[in-house]
């Protein structure tokens, strides 16, 4: 990496040195995996007879992105599963704008009755305390319950870029020569897509404008009708419309290549060291009591090792990762360290 230090700024260093998100969240240690299985042992030897006996007549998820979008499609798979188990009736609510602070703001005021559920990326928790001046909720307002998948980031060009753009070096050079065309698209301002994006426009030292959506939804229809050049999102979220020919892959996050997308080549492999995935949590509301927290990750661990969901989540490019609440606490702080110092780093905010 020693050619790539002297051409990019100061703080890309600092970005390589950390490898952007640490990576000792991924590569836990024999006692703590062991101490993660027991503890989802323990979770799904729980007596679930009785959460059955005391079933809800509704239950909802709510999700901060319109429908049709990755993040929805999951939430519904989900209420499938728990319909008729955990509750009679299951029902996803979309609540989509303000970068998902709409759907945390209306968790954090549900009644803690078991209830209501909120399916998100842990960054609100852990990157936009530090990227929005003011939050309408704090880590307190939720209860984890359990980490549902993880998975990379991917970007790819549409049809505005020419076909002869076949990798992140060829889309840098083509941004250089076509500045007022250097922009790249992501599903919320603030989100750790569009963290990605400037990362990439730090690293190869080209400005690129960024242009929130709100949900990869209108964001990908953009992409591919030629009103945005690139666009940075879940791998998952391009696999729909990669047959299509009007979006191409350019690069996925990770340390190595994604088994879900083998032929995509990592930023890393490109020169750029991004190498970030992020997971997908399902949290109740903060003051939920811990036994209906318990009963509720219980229930979940016996729907997130069907193989139905493993398969569904295939499809986006995500890995079932089923956890305890206690895991899912644990891998947020984790991630809130390394992002607060990350961002201070570069200087990102939301309308960077």
């Amino acid at each position: 990496m020693k050619h790539l230090r002297r051409r990019i700024p100061r703080s890309a260093m600092l970005i390589d040195r950390h490898q952007f998100i640490s990576r000792r969240q991924e590569m836990p240690t024999r006692r703590k995996f062991a101490g993660q299985l027991a503890g989802i042992a323990a979770l799904a030897a729980a007596p679930l007879r009785y959460a059955h006996a005391q079933n809800l007549d509704l239950a909802r998820i709510l999700v901060g992105f319109p429908p049709g979008g990755g993040t929805d499609a999951i939430a519904r798979r989900l209420a499938e599963r728990m319909r008729g188990g955990y509750a009679n009736n299951v029902i996803v609510e979309n609540k989509p704008g303000a970068a998902m602070q709409i759907s945390i703001s209306t968790l954090k005021d549900s009644a803690p009755d078991g209830g209501t559920f909120l399916l998100t990326p842990t960054a609100p928790f852990s990157i936009y305390p530090f990227t929005y001046r003011k939050l309408p909720y704090v880590i307190e307002d939720v209860a984890p319950v359990t980490t549902v998948c993880t998975f990379p980031f991917g970007f790819a060009v549409g049809t505005a870029v020419p076909a002869s753009v076949r990798g992140v070096r060829d889309f840098i050079a083509w941004c250089k020569e076509n500045p007022g065309k250097a922009n790249f698209g992501s599903p919320a301002a603030g989100s750790t897509p569009h963290l990605v994006g400037i990362l990439l426009s730090k690293l190869s030292g080209t400005e690129l404008t960024h242009v929130g959506y709100r949900g990869d939804a209108p964001g990908l229809q953009d992409l591919m009708g030629g009103q945005v050049s690139g666009y940075f999102s879940t791998a998952g979220a391009f696999l729909p419309h990669l047959k299509s020919g009007r979006l191409r892959m350019l690069a996925v996050s990770g340390v190595g290549r994604n088994s879900f997308l083998p032929d995509v080549p990592t930023f890393r492999e490109q020169g750029y060291p991004i190498t970030a995935t992020e997971q997908f949590g399902l949290f109740m509301p903060g003051k939920t009591p811990q036994n209906l927290v318990r009963r509720a990750a219980a229930y979940m661990q016996t729907v997130l090792v069907q193989p139905e969901v493993t398969a569904m989540l295939a499809t986006f490019a995500m890995t079932a990762k089923p956890t305890t609440p206690q895991a899912l606490t644990d891998v947020i702080k984790a991630d809130t360290d390394e992002w607060r110092r990350l961002i201070k780093q570069i200087g990102f905010t939301a309308e960077s």
